[in-house]
């Protein structure tokens, strides 16, 4: 039996990061990626699986909700910010290293903006607009509820709206458009030049805790059907949707309670040029009543290998299988002793919630093309075609007085002995895989961590400190990464 020291699970932009800190810091450790489909990146890191917005929430009001009293905070606003300039820092970096290429084949400036309508809509975004406009980070933003300014930044949001209806938007020119399936496969690259085996094909079908230690993991080829065994010291399970599975499977006590919510999409697209070029940025609305926050509407410019196109959506569905190449079984497969209780009390609190997604399984296109029309007035369905987007699992978990509780964000599991580690949960995701690992690195390898920070630091310059406390210092950091990257400086 083959033994190495990491085995990364799943051909992701979280296995492909993960993978880069691990032989920057340690390169002479040994590292085996193993991802069943037959190329990396093909479920969520795929750019038609996600919107490929750089979440820095410039302009997700979902990282600023209305609290009870009228207020809005920054604070997980300029958290998301934070944790995005690390990922920012990082690529910079890998692009001054040449581990990555010309940066506008996987990132492109597109600014980004808020939209929204009516009066109540209206008086939101500009409290938000107050709470963040002198945060360093998010410098250069702008607010107007002038129709003529709203046109000037994005002519398709007020073309034949009418002129009674009360809009204001915010956009911030400094906003990213990133083909995170690009970004991991130059990743990948990088890492197999350097003698990292990249296996594709090939599945994890068990993995067992051995006496010394270490890790047995199963695998089977999925042409010939030929099965084999590699021994790791780690094992990252980073397989997306597939994670939960695997983790239950590990046997760790820190997986128990945990369950999976799958939530499906779908998108509008358009290539037509005479559209596109009226459209050159991203723009986020407020999600519907009872919709889940990655149900965000959004009308969004792409840029996937050099073509640049529209997106519109998502539209929530619900379907029980964990991934977007996977089976109908996963949901009940994944029901346990140990998690029954947390997923039927989500059940019992989001019934609201379940209305929803199966009401958006079930919506026709004109419904779909309503509400492309709520941003983009003049939309003809000729002009779009439905595309299916990537699988989200949402984590379900325990909760001390709910029973359970279902979470909109990412939930790194590890075991006690930092042997094991794995991924769930969706939103901020991709945008913010770089501060996930390094604090994963922190959490399953204590003793090596501090030989390995000073490293880190020279990739990512403000790891452990705040950016927003220190105007001048968030200021220089956006200005030298958009320098490498090729991005608008704010």
């Amino acid at each position: 039996m083959a033994q190495v020291d990491v085995v990364l699970i799943g051909g992701g932009v979280m296995s492909a990061t993960l993978g880069t800190l691990i032989k920057q810091v340690q390169p002479d450790w040994s590292i085996e990626v193993y991802e069943r489909l037959g190329e990396v990146a093909q479920e969520s890191s795929n750019p038609w699986n996600n919107a490929g917005t750089g979440h820095a929430a410039l302009c997700e009001l979902n990282y600023m909700p209305q609290a009870s009293d009228g207020s809005v905070t920054a604070d997980k606003a300029v958290s998301i910010n934070e944790q995005f300039q690390i990922s920012r820092q990082l690529w910079s970096s890998l692009v001054i290293d040449g581990v990555l290429p010309e940066p506008t084949k996987f990132i492109n400036s597109t600014p980004h903006m808020t939209f929204v309508h009516g009066k109540s809509n209206v008086e939101y975004l500009r409290k938000r607009f107050a709470a963040l406009k002198d945060q360093p980070l998010f410098h250069g933003m702008e607010y107007s509820e002038d129709p003529a300014v709203i046109g000037t930044w994005t002519p398709l949001l007020t073309k034949n709206r009418p002129k009674n209806q009360r809009i204001a938007a915010t956009r911030i020119a400094s906003g990213t458009d990133v083909d995170f399936g690009a970004l991991t496969r130059y990743l990948f690259d990088d890492l197999a030049a350097k003698g990292v085996g990249v296996h594709v094909n090939q599945q994890v079908t068990g993995l067992k805790k051995l006496a010394d230690g270490t890790w047995r993991l199963n695998l089977r080829r999925l042409v010939g059907g030929h099965p084999s065994t590699v021994k790791a010291r780690f094992v990252f399970v980073g397989a997306g949707g597939g994670a939960l599975a695997l983790l239950q499977q590990s046997g760790i006590p820190e997986a128990r309670g945990f369950g999976g919510f799958p939530i499906s999409g779908q998108f509008l697209r358009t290539t037509n040029p005479a559209v596109v070029a009226q459209h050159q940025a991203k723009v986020y609305g407020k999600a519907a009543v009872g919709a889940p926050p990655m149900s965000v509407p959004h009308l969004d410019t792409r840029h996937v290998e050099g073509e640049a196109s529209l997106l519109f959506g998502p539209f929530a569905g619900f379907t029980p299988k964990f991934l977007k190449s996977s089976t109908w079984f996963d949901l009940p497969f994944s029901v346990r002793g140990h998690n029954i209780g947390p997923m039927l009390a989500v059940a019992r609190h989001n019934v609201g919630l379940m209305k929803y997604l199966f009401g958006e399984v079930f919506a026709s296109r004109t419904v779909k093309l309503k509400a492309l029309q709520e941003f983009m007035p003049t939309a003809k369905m000729a002009d779009w075609e439905l595309i299916t987007a990537g699988q989200r699992v949402q984590v379900m978990k325990k909760d001390p007085k709910e029973g359970g509780v279902l979470q909109f964000g990412t939930e790194v599991i590890t075991s006690a002995d930092g042997s094991i580690a794995g991924l769930l949960g969706a939103s901020p995701g991709a945008s913010t895989a770089a501060p996930i690992m390094v604090d994963l690195l922190k959490r399953c390898f204590p003793e090596q961590y501090p030989a390995w920070e000073p490293r880190l630091r020279e990739l990512i310059p403000s790891l452990g400190t705040t950016l927003s406390d220190d105007p001048a210092r968030a200021a220089a950091s956006l200005a030298a990464t958009a320098a490498t990257l090729h991005l608008t400086n704010p």
